[in-house]
């Protein structure tokens, strides 16, 4: 495999994947498995559980991974970036909010900023921050996002600042995706839903068993999760999920149930505790209509790498 380019240089990786650093799921052994195949994993800081991230980077051993951050839930408890600067991570990623209170601890600390960006004015934000790699995120992805979709927003960054460095994410699954991400411009990938579907994630095995066997158009955005988890998210932003029977039941009926708050959201802890994915929503995105299996992530990093290189050179063959 030989996808060697000014993102695998900087970020000192052989193949241009990172792992969506995706809260909780993406634990050490996850981050270091992608990691050990010539990636980049990222520890899903999340919300910011200082004594979750001291574990699992144990978990990763010697591996070098990163780390990503909700910047504006960071803001609340900066004390967490200290520890995991502790830690000299190779890379601390930030999204949705404000990455330049916190970009000159991370250059001092001798890691990467990677900001995550779901529009255009946002990626210029990340590049006044003095951010090494911006990642724009369509809202095919997982998790939380915006609207524009990954194949409009991708091109508008990278023609809006063709020297940076840029990652492209949301709705990509295998070495097709890979490669068109790399013809529009992107230097690579960063992938979460796929890597949820791996054997090292630490996401539950019901959870894993629903991405798989989800199909196109089984995934919806909306606040009906977040409400439900009784967590607060700064407006535009929306959360993409699986449907299942609680999203059904509340779409279109937000205001009823933020009125039954406390009612809705005892049974949706409990329904989380004991792994009723019915009820408990499983993050992921449009890529899980690509996805199949359950293997190792190292098998996945190799395997998207050979396939997207395999695409590259028949198409430039192809033409002569």
């Amino acid at each position: 495999m030989a996808i060697q380019n000014r993102l695998t240089q900087t970020l000192g990786i052989e193949l241009p994947v990172l792992l969506a650093p995706m809260d909780l799921v993406s634990g050490g052994r996850l981050a270091a498995a992608v990691t050990q195949a010539g990636g980049l994993g990222l520890l899903g800081g999340g919300y910011g559980d200082g004594d979750w991230l001291d574990r699992e980077w144990q978990r990763a051993g010697n591996a070098r991974i990163g780390c990503g951050f909700i910047t504006w839930s960071l803001a609340k408890r900066p004390q967490v970036l200290e520890r995991a600067l502790a830690h000299r991570p190779a890379a601390i990623m930030l999204s949705f909010g404000d990455p330049r209170p916190f970009a000159s601890a991370i250059r001092d600390a001798g890691a990467r900023l990677i900001c995550q960006v779901q529009t255009v004015s946002q990626a210029g934000d990340a590049i006044e921050a003095g951010a090494d790699v911006i990642v724009a995120q369509g809202t095919e992805a997982g998790g939380h996002g915006m609207s524009e979709p990954l194949f409009a927003l991708l091109p508008q960054v990278v023609d809006a600042y063709p020297d940076a460095l840029v990652v492209a994410a949301g709705g990509i699954a295998d070495g097709r995706g890979m490669a068109a991400a790399l013809m529009l411009g992107a230097q690579g990938v960063l992938m979460g839903t796929r890597f949820y579907a791996s054997q090292e994630a630490e996401g539950h095995e019901e959870a894993k068993r629903r991405i798989v066997e989800a199909e196109g158009g089984q995934t919806v955005r909306s606040i009906v999760f977040d409400l439900s988890r009784r967590i607060r998210w700064p407006v535009p932003y929306t959360g993409r999920l699986l449907r299942n029977r609680h999203a059904e039941t509340w779409l279109g009926r937000e205001s009823e149930l933020e009125a039954r708050i406390e009612e809705v959201g005892s049974e949706y802890a409990a329904a989380r505790e004991r792994g009723d994915f019915d009820v408990a929503g499983v993050i992921a995105g449009e890529a899980c209509a690509l996805i199949h299996d359950i293997p190792p992530a190292g098998e996945l990093v190799e395997r998207i790498g050979a396939e997207a290189e395999r695409l590259i050179r028949s198409q430039a063959a192809a033409l002569g």
